[in-house]
């Protein structure tokens, strides 16, 4: 009897050696990493609209004033980009702003621009992953001078420059410079030019950024 009981347990141990042996030889296995798609490439190509504020003054001798001719700009923005490669951005922008340009001195002219817009294009550099938009721009302008002669509006020509950063998803801020040059057509009265600065930031939401 004792004889067969060590047998017996020489078998039981035989049986599990090998099954652990067998067990050693399968192959490791762990989950499958989990799949993360790649982030989507960032683009400028959308419609946006934003708001801008900054400060105008005047350029040269224009709007018939000796003196300074300066105040607040600000207003509102439309516009569309198309980003035709990984560096190269073009687009369309019209704006509207509202303005206290007006002479000041007491023996000064009371000359003032109420409003002006501009409808402009764009041609920019993306860098730093598309992010920062380093661009031109320029095109058609428009306002209303006011005199002591009376009221005209008056077109011309804009152009400057900006810097726009995409700082969070369809968001973005800039800091744009614009030299505007409005010309007297014939039929007005006044200053025969109305040449100004202007220095604005403003913030745009993006309709489809990425």
């Amino acid at each position: 009897m004792h004889i067969k009981n060590s047998l017996s347990a020489l078998a039981v141990a035989a049986a599990l050696s090998a099954g652990a042996a067998h067990a050693a030889d399968l192959p490791y296995r762990k989950d499958a990493p989990v799949f993360a798609p790649p982030p989507p490439v960032f683009s400028w190509t959308g419609a946006y609209v934003g708001l801008n504020i900054g400060g105008g003054f005047k350029a040269d001798n224009s709007f018939g004033a000796a003196g300074d001719v300066s105040g607040v700009v600000g207003g509102g923005q439309i516009g569309y980009n198309y980003q035709i490669s990984p560096l190269f951005v073009v687009g369309l922008e019209t704006d509207f702003q509202g303005t206290s340009l007006r002479s000041s001195g007491f023996l000064n002219p009371n000359v003032s621009l109420p409003w002006f817009g501009t409808v402009r294009g764009r041609v920019g550099l993306a860098l730093l992953d598309s992010q920062l938009l380093v661009y031109g721009t320029g095109g058609f302008a428009y306002g209303e001078l006011n005199t002591p002669f009376g009221s005209d509006t008056r077109t011309g020509w804009t152009a400057g420059g900006g810097v726009e950063w995409a700082f969070l998803p369809n968001w973005s801020a800039k800091v744009e410079y614009l030299y505007t040059d409005l010309e007297r057509d014939g039929f007005a009265i006044g200053p025969q030019r109305a040449k100004f600065h202007t220095v604005r930031a403003g913030i745009n939401y993006h309709f489809n950024l990425f």
